[in-house]
């Protein structure tokens, strides 16, 4: 199953609110992802379980690294700003404080680190139009595990956000190791994540 559009999508005239009422009313199955990207609600199947072993043994590590008042989170939803979307994605490191209290999203630029998993069914989301969206949005370090590349998996950091463009920090192949900056310090094995 691909990543749906929910009707109805916003024409001409229909504004920011009217989107977002949309995502807030879509009424999918449990599991399954509802986002904003690009102005579109779309609604992405619940990932495999390969997707999920490989968030639930990053965020493991993410944990051994972060400060105390630093959460990592797995359903947060980042707004974008100009109204251009509402990602959630794979993994979010934000200041607890900053999570926390009414509505169902925090700024994007609040992340200090996003990580997103691609699926079959929305790597081009995840390769094109997140990676666009988080720079514009200013996020400092963007994480993006690619178990789907073109049969070989690779991990890629982007970073240094300037006028709406990262910088590739580093990519490798799985199986080797990638380094997260300070403030994290973690080198993380590739090796251990797995290939769908």
């Amino acid at each position: 199953m691909s990543a749906l559009t929910v009707e109805p999508v916003p024409g001409p005239g229909q504004d920011w609110d009217d989107l977002v009422r949309i995502w807030e009313e879509t009424d999918a199955p449990e599991g399954c992802k509802v986002e904003i990207i690009e102005e579109i609600v779309t609604v992405s199947p619940p990932p495999s379980k390969d997707h999920n072993t490989t968030a639930a043994l990053l965020q493991r590590r993410l944990y051994t690294v972060i400060p105390e008042d630093w959460e990592v989170y797995q359903t947060l939803g980042l707004s974008l700003p100009g109204r251009s979307g509402i990602y959630i994605p794979d993994l979010v490191v934000v200041d607890r404080a900053t999570a926390s209290g009414p509505g169902s999203t925090v700024p994007a630029e609040e992340a200090r680190l996003v990580v997103e998993i691609t699926s079959r069914a929305n790597a081009n989301h995840d390769r094109v139009s997140k990676v666009n969206g988080y720079a514009k949005a200013g996020v400092e370090l963007f994480l993006l595990l690619d178990p789907w590349h073109s049969g070989r998996p690779t991990a890629t950091l982007y970073g240094e956000p300037e006028g709406g463009t990262y910088r590739v920090l580093e990519t490798v192949e799985y199986g080797r190791k990638l380094t997260l900056p300070e403030p994290f310090g973690l080198v993380l094995d590739t090796g251990v994540l797995p290939v769908s």
